[in-house]
């Protein structure tokens, strides 16, 4: 992913933001062929260092072909948000705001006891929330064990980080201002967060001043 030097960012807990709130990101390999599936990620952290972890269906092309050691790269898209030059006060060119991480690593491939524990995590993550929570301990260890035979688990362990934050860096307050309460009255869940964004890096860049 090419990130301009402005668009950069080596913030840490914003990746960490970008991976847990779009865990649904896309696994992509090029294993014999270029093959690209979207995937359920954990991302698991020890001792400062952190991987992460998957499961495609064992039909999957990627499942057949994915080994111990082979490259796979995982984009994850975070808020993301259409400018329109209409909204600048000057003419320029309409561009896309955005936040995104891409993963590149080496896969190791999980033990049944490893894919039990992930799809427990998993399943926790994503049901605890919910008014009857069915977790992987209501389901039964027979159940689970015979769903898991259709699942190919493995981690994921990075080589390469590359975060993006793309939030008009690169145009001056009047603008960022302008381009704030436009994307607010779109009223889109996406364009409100990434409005949040520019707000809170425009009274970081004022107090830096």
């Amino acid at each position: 992913m090419y990130i301009p030097k402005i668009y950069r960012s080596e913030d840490t807990e914003l990746m960490k933001e970008i991976i847990s709130e779009n865990g649904f990101a896309l696994l992509i390999s090029d294993q014999e062929k270029l093959a690209a599936t979207h995937s359920m990620f954990l991302m698991i952290e020890s001792d400062g260092e952190f991987y992460l972890e998957t499961h495609i269906s064992k039909g999957n092309l990627q499942a057949k072909v994915l080994k111990d050691g082979d490259e796979v790269l995982c984009d994850f898209l975070g808020a993301h948000s259409y400018i329109s030059s209409s909204w600048y006060d000057h003419k320029n060119v309409s561009t896309w705001n955005y936040e995104a991480v891409q993963i590149r690593g080496k896969i190791k491939l999980m033990t049944d006891e490893e894919l039990y524990e992930h799809l427990r995590k998993l399943t926790f993550k994503y049901e605890k929330v919910q008014k009857c929570p069915m977790l992987v301990e209501n389901m039964g260890d027979e159940y689970v064990r015979k769903e898991m035979r259709g699942a190919f688990g493995f981690n994921i362990f990075p080589t390469e980080i590359h975060i993006a934050s793309k939030l008009s860096q690169n145009r001056d307050e009047v603008n960022n201002e302008r381009i704030i309460s436009s994307l607010k009255e779109t009223h889109h869940a996406d364009s409100i967060k990434i409005a949040e964004k520019m707000k809170e890096n425009l009274e970081i860049t004022k107090q830096n001043i």
